[in-house]
């Protein structure tokens, strides 16, 4: 149990500091649903016995100097330290024992109580909430204005939980770092095993690694093939971050990328859409080039045309190829436009079925130029990563991406950032992990060493 809730803080802060837009909404049960239905049912019979119990003669109060106690209650929690005098009116008027004591005699005015609950609720609601304030004006039956008046409530305390959240992201962000590795290591003193996908994924990475160094060295002539490799914790480190641009999400991320797997898997979706786009821009330019040699516009026409039918490209029921064909049918749509509108002959039907076919063929397994495209991408986010978190300017774009080059350098600052605040507050985990993985035997002589000075 403490595992699981350090984890939900953990993740809930996480979310709170690092995305601008997280707030509560207030959500209600879907109105056909099972649960929607009793729902309205229960609440209907509670109104309807209400109605029923103030309508008698002389009439029924109780319940209803139970609502407005509730509702006393829940304008008190609205309210900032300090606020005493507004404090005291709540209490003041919404006395229940002298509610009670008027109700012997029947002498309490449930419409004067309903009108300074409404201007109380003016006073302490949002902006956003004043339409709801007057509409509740405007309601004069009873028994719908308290019904509605506990509605706006409900909206209000979602209100005031983001004015909350809002207040607090700063200081969150401030002390993030600390915070998150300190619930992390709790985390894992309740379960020993929360860094083993961590520790695979790193594994893996490394594994990578030195395979690349290997078939470099047997590349290199004169290379001492009986030498052990170094290879750098940092190097395997980024190596690993980039493989998350192609993580089949099926799978469970790593332990410390939880908290931002969702961005993760937005970021690789658009990361796979400019490489769509790369590659469809790469060959139209190669095969019908000048034919567009004139239209300064192309590469941001591709754009608008490609992406929203590449969106949902990482569901499994989205249909590339079926993307692919769309996208060729429009790119020779347009470059038959502009070669008409110029006087010139538009392209042969040999030519567009080429050109159709090439773009089709983007899909398929180790096909050439998607195949270039994802190199230079990567190449370019393994640059990116190297850099200095502090170092604001790009590296060099890649030949081949320029189409693509605005999208690709506000992403990857923002994998970047994601990347960069990982390595701050995991940072001291991946490294004993290094350790471990790359100098086994170093780390046997540090607990031998620990454990024979205890």
């Amino acid at each position: 149990m403490a595992a699981t809730r350090n984890l939900s803080n953990w993740t809930l802060a996480h979310e709170i500091a690092v995305n601008a837009n997280f707030c509560i909404k207030h959500e209600d049960y879907p109105q056909n649903s099972f649960a929607g239905t009793v729902k309205q049912i229960v609440h209907k019979a509670f109104w309807d016995h209400l109605e029923s119990e103030l309508n008698e003669d002389p009439p029924e109060y109780e319940h209803a100097i139970k609502l407005f106690e509730e509702i006393r209650e829940i304008l008190l929690s609205f309210l900032t330290p300090g606020a005493n005098r507004i404090h005291n009116q709540i209490c003041e008027v919404l006395d229940t024992d002298l509610i009670r004591q008027q109700a012997e005699h029947n002498a309490v005015d449930i419409p004067g109580l309903a009108n300074y609950i409404i201007n109380t609720m003016g006073k302490l609601c949002a902006p956003i909430r004043d339409n709801d304030i007057q509409q509740l004006k405007a309601t004069d039956n009873i028994v719908e204005l308290l019904r509605q008046i506990f509605h706006v409530l409900d909206l209000m305390k979602v209100d005031m939980a983001n004015y909350t959240i809002k207040s607090l992201r700063p200081y969150l962000w401030h002390n993030l770092v600390d915070y998150e590795r300190t619930k992390f290591q709790e985390i894992l003193e309740e379960t020993p095993s929360a860094l083993n996908l961590t520790t695979e994924w790193i594994k893996e990475s490394i594994e990578d690694e030195l395979s690349s160094v290997s078939d470099e060295s047997s590349s290199s002539p004169g290379a001492d093939s009986s030498s052990k490799p170094i290879i750098s914790p940092t190097l395997v480190l980024n190596n690993g971050y980039l493989k998350l641009l192609q993580w089949d999400y099926c799978k469970t991320i790593p332990e410390t990328l939880i908290t931002d797997e969702v961005r993760l898997q937005e970021l690789r979706e658009k990361f796979n859409q400019l490489k769509i786009i790369a590659c469809v821009s790469l060959i139209t330019n190669n095969m019908v080039g000048a034919a567009i040699v004139d239209l300064p516009d192309f590469a941001d026409h591709l754009k608008r045309i490609s992406l929203p039918l590449l969106d949902g490209m990482n569901k499994k029921s989205f249909d590339l190829k079926e993307a692919l064909n769309a996208i060729g049918v429009q790119i020779c749509s347009t470059v038959n436009k502009s070669l008409s509108e110029r006087g010139l002959p538009t392209l042969s039907e040999e030519m567009q079925s080429n050109l159709m076919g090439q773009i089709a063929h983007i899909v398929e397994k180790n096909n050439p130029v998607c195949s270039l495209i994802d190199k230079r991408i990567q190449l370019f986010m393994r640059s990116l990563l190297a850099l200095p978190s502090s170092q604001k300017c790009m590296p060099t774009m890649p030949g081949g991406l320029s189409v693509i080059q605005t999208e690709m350098e506000l992403l990857g600052s923002q994998y970047a950032s994601i990347v960069n605040f990982n390595k701050k507050v995991y940072g001291p985990f991946y490294a004993n992990i290094l350790r471990k993985l790359l100098f086994p035997e170093a780390a046997v002589e540090k607990t031998e060493a620990e454990t024979s000075s205890n």
